[in-house]
């Protein structure tokens, strides 16, 4: 009887152990934290590199802001916001808080001029996506290609 128990016990845990391999390379963006997925949404502007933000926006994707943004999708979005990247030197984030499937984000960002901007974002989260992003502009110039910076 101890036999087969050694013999079945690692069977068990050897196909368990495929079973969980599995389930995380089925689903790549299943397992990123909502907190991840902030950090990496601004990662991707800081590295002006659109590929890293398609994997954690959602098709359904909205963006709404004071500048005029009430809830454009993710191709107005892309054509709108993503220009920002070219003028965002950093972001600092000082203050993230997780609440279910929402997050809420305020930082300090600087262009590459050095011009500081201060906002606070709340991102909705489905499915292990972004599917919304409400920014609320702060102090400085709100956004890094805002034509009013500076007057």
């Amino acid at each position: 009887m101890k036999n087969l128990f050694k013999k079945n016990g690692a069977v068990f845990f050897l196909s368990m152990s495929l079973v969980l391999l599995n389930c995380n390379c089925s689903k790549p963006s299943q397992g990123i934290s909502s907190q991840q997925m902030v950090k990496d949404y601004y990662a991707a502007y800081e590295k002006k590199d659109w590929s890293l933000m398609e994997p954690i926006l959602a098709k359904e994707f909205t963006f709404t802001s004071p500048a005029g943004d009430d809830h454009i999708n993710l191709d107005l979005y892309k054509q709108r916001c993503w220009p920002n990247a070219e003028r965002t030197k950093k972001f600092d984030l000082e203050k993230i808080i997780i609440d279910g499937d929402l997050a809420y984000v305020t930082y300090n960002g600087w262009t590459t001029e050095g011009k500081l901007f201060r906002n606070t974002e709340i991102f909705k989260f489905k499915d292990g996506k972004i599917i919304s992003n409400e920014c609320f502009f702060g102090t400085g110039v709100s956004f890094p290609n805002n034509p009013n910076a500076g007057k």
